[in-house]
């Protein structure tokens, strides 16, 4: 099984849309595939592979795309345990349903 048939397909539309919105943000500031490609130091190939959102363009060129389009700052947030509603939910079922005081 190769790498890209091997994630969830959640995982790869995910990846998708996330190419889709960097191809987004690069065009709105007026940057052509060149220049982005050369800002990044990698080929256009490699750009448009990670625009289409191919699992296996590296995290650091995804990293650096982020910076050059001043989007590090979300990308830093990704896994931020202030915004992951899973856990905050299992931190609030693992709560006490009542608290008892010792018995002296």
């Amino acid at each position: 099984m190769t790498p890209a048939t091997a994630i969830p397909l959640p995982a790869a539309q995910a990846l998708r849309k996330l190419g889709r919105e960097l191809a987004l943000a690069r065009r709105k500031r007026g940057i052509s595939t060149a220049d982005m490609a050369g800002r990044i130091f990698v080929s256009r190939d490699t750009l448009w592979r990670l625009e289409r959102g191919d699992a296996t363009v590296a995290l650091g060129t995804l990293a650096t795309a982020a910076f050059i389009l001043q989007l590090h700052d979300r990308l830093a947030n990704l896994a931020a345990p202030a915004s992951d509603a899973l856990a905050l939910s299992l931190d609030e079922r693992r709560l006490p349903k009542r608290i008892r005081r010792p018995r002296t």
